[in-house]
């Protein structure tokens, strides 16, 4: 089943008594390219969370995001030392009285001093872990289940130019025959000249020439490789499976038969026929936007 690199999977959990949210977003890279944002306290998880997502991609960007729900400000609550903060006020009412100093000390300078105030993160333990990787799990199938979704319908698409690929390289067949007819035509209608006008005509000579002229025009091979590349790109598409990469090896075979597409249109010094190879090579370019979208 082919799959496109581009998707969407959404998940939720519960741990500590915080909700959080995991979204999971997938975009088009040439390799795989995982990038994972999750919060302090279960940053440890990185790589549980990294191997649970090469199990489902294989190629693309896949950028997942864990925060608490209502923004990350509620993982880290403010913690007030009250016998510290005693200490302080205690030892600056001692200072004043004993050496008569000016001055109050503040809330605001007081919540400043060491040991006073701090941040502290609540403690997310083996059960949040587990939750945190179904609700990655569970992310990572709805973004699957959205790119496999997609690649059917880029497959679709892919299958009908493929068809009119192979419908072009037909027609530059049958018109590089016309053409290698007409090239024989002309080299024998020179020859007579020549021979009305010299007596005599070699033979040998305008075989040679008749042969020489046909090799240069034959298509014969390019469109048979045509058709052989189109018979191998349809079997990949066929023959994948779920979550298989095959994007390069599709990539490949566009490069052959953009290869072909400009030996037909060098050989081929006719008006009709590279009107054909123009569209033969715009077909070919549509389908490899399209396989860039495919993992």
């Amino acid at each position: 089943m082919i799959r496109s690199m581009t998707g969407f999977g959404h998940g939720g959990f519960e741990a500590g008594g915080l909700a959080f949210e995991v979204e999971l977003r997938c975009l088009n890279h040439r390799y795989l390219d995982l990038r994972v944002r999750l919060p302090r306290p279960l940053a440890y998880l990185e790589p549980q969370v990294r191997e649970r997502l090469q199990r489902h991609f294989r190629r693309g960007r896949v950028d997942l995001a864990v925060q608490a729900r209502g923004g990350g400000g509620g993982l880290a609550a403010l913690r007030v030392d009250l016998g510290t903060a005693e200490g302080y006020v205690r030892a600056a009412e001692e200072l004043r009285e004993r050496y008569g100093l000016p001055g109050e000390l503040g809330v605001a300078e007081l919540l400043g001093l060491e040991g006073v105030a701090r941040f502290e993160e609540p403690e997310l333990g083996a059960e949040a872990a587990a939750a945190l990787l179904d609700a990655v799990e569970a992310a990572a199938w709805e973004a699957a289940g959205m790119r496999e979704r997609e690649g059917e319908a880029l497959a679709r698409e892919i299958r009908e130019r493929l068809d009119r690929v192979e419908a072009l390289a037909g027609e530059l067949a049958l018109r590089g025959e016309e053409v290698v007819r007409a090239w024989r035509e002309r080299i024998r209608k020179r020859a007579e000249e020549l021979a009305r006008e010299a007596g005599a005509v070699d033979e040998s000579r305008l075989h040679q020439e008749i042969v020489a002229a046909a090799d240069r025009l034959d298509i014969a091979e390019e469109t048979a490789r045509i058709h052989s590349h189109v018979a191998q790109f349809r079997g990949i598409l066929e023959a994948a499976r779920a979550g298989a990469a095959v994007g390069r090896k599709l990539d490949f075979l566009l490069q052959e038969l953009g290869r072909e597409a400009n030996t037909i249109g060098s050989k081929l010094a006719d008006a009709e026929a590279a009107h054909r190879v123009v569209e033969l090579k715009s077909e070919i370019e549509r389908i490899r936007e399209q396989v860039q979208n495919l993992e």
